[in-house]
């Protein structure tokens, strides 16, 4: 993605526009397909070499800007390594260690040369990649070792969407309608909400819609910065989807917040998620194998379903159900604040719901308060959720 100083937006009365350039650019593709080739051609070296060339192709033109962000954006798609015989600072303490014996000691002087022999030869490499290796744990001096190879047109798209993304970082809120109809599209959207442990809430039902409202990276004073990263990512995943509308409040410095917004029907932006992999919660597939050793009568599954509370919906992870067939839904939180869980506990009690257990990661609350208050349904953990914890909780709301 690209950092805050090679975002480019622009305002057209009380809406903000990601700046997006055209991927059929000829200029631009060529401009594209040439940084690209450096990348290629300059794997093995040094970054400070990489990047001394990409300099050169820069030059002063007037897409600067755009070249910085295709620039950051195939940086992303590369692996950088230490290249030396031993760790570098190993390295160094051993030569100034030996130099301080011979001291002292010249530049290009026999006593240098022997110095470095000598090192050379304890850890089993010649003298060039012994002074290779000195200070080689520099970022200048590490090695590009591979590049996830791109097509210019891509890179062009990638640079379009990520424009975007970068709008989120400032978010303090966005909507997201999803219009009635097929079960599997809606599901899609709450998985991906949840897939990036945003905050959320949701409104409606299958019938009339529902009405998804995600806390903004904006709105929180811990782990904000992080928050916006999973917020960022998250739009790519919603590109994939169908039948809905967004809109995102956008924090200003000066002035009041502007409104970014986008529907499924959009054709500027193309996503970059078709090739990712099913998302594992860690924490809830440690919950499964620690439930597999517990002893219970009680069992854990899945949850496939969207419960209708009324006014609210609900979409938990899990489904625990007593020896009885009683069943009380499990929800595993991402990111949350006190805020937007008392909030939550709120809705819930209005729509008479109480058979629900929300655990809470201590590790993802997104604020330093701490809750001032208890709930006989939640639960917080630090590194696991305890399943006898659960199953304690889960009896005491049947009761």
């Amino acid at each position: 993605m690209l950092t805050s100083d090679l975002a480019v937006s622009y305002r057209r009365g009380d809406k903000i526009f990601p700046f997006l350039i055209r991927p059929d650019d000829a200029q631009l593709r060529r401009d594209a397909g040439g940084l690209i080739e450096i990348f290629e051609e300059f794997t093995g070296e040094p970054r400070a070499v990489v990047e001394r060339e990409l300099e050169e192709y820069i030059g002063t033109g007037t897409d600067y800007r755009i070249l910085r962000g295709l620039i950051k954006l195939l940086n992303d798609r590369c692996e950088f390594e230490t290249d030396a015989p031993a760790d570098p600072v190993e390295l160094r303490q051993k030569v100034f260690l030996e130099a301080r014996k011979a001291h002292p000691v010249a530049p290009g002087s026999e006593a240098k040369d022997e110095i470095l022999g000598r090192v050379a030869e304890e850890f089993l490499c010649d003298k060039a990649a012994l002074e290779a290796g000195l200070y080689a744990d520099l970022p200048a001096q590490q090695r590009l070792v591979a590049f996830d190879l791109i097509a210019p047109m891509d890179l062009l798209d990638r640079y379009n969407l990520a424009q975007a993304q970068a709008l989120f970082y400032r978010c303090l809120e966005m909507k997201i309608r999803v219009a009635p109809g097929d079960t599997t599209n809606y599901r899609a959207i709450f998985g991906w909400v949840k897939h990036f442990g945003l905050i959320h809430s949701v409104a409606g039902s299958a019938a009339n819609g529902y009405e998804i409202t995600l806390t903004g990276a904006a709105s929180l004073f811990h782990r904000s910065q992080k928050y916006g990263i999973q917020m960022a990512v998250f739009l790519p995943a919603l590109l994939l989807c169908k039948n809905w509308r967004m809109r995102a409040e956008i924090a200003q410095k000066k002035g009041k917040n502007l409104f970014y917004e986008l529907t499924s029907e959009q054709t500027e932006l193309v996503s970059n998620r078709f090739d990712e992999p099913a998302y594992v919660n860690p924490d809830i597939e440690k919950l499964k194998k620690n439930w597999d050793k517990f002893k219970t009568d009680w069992t854990l599954a899945e949850n496939l379903e969207v419960v209708d509370l009324g006014r609210v919906a609900f979409v938990p992870d899990l489904a625990l159900a007593a020896p009885g067939g009683e069943k009380v839904y499990l929800d595993v939180l991402g990111f949350w604040t006190p805020k937007s869980l008392q909030k939550r506990l709120e809705e819930f009690a209005a729509a008479g719901f109480r058979r629900f257990v929300i655990a809470a990661s201590h590790e993802l609350r997104g604020s330093r308060e701490e809750p001032l208050w208890e709930s006989p349904h939640v639960v917080f953990y630090k590194t696991r959720i305890e399943p006898s914890l659960l199953v304690e909780t889960a009896e005491k709301l049947l009761t």
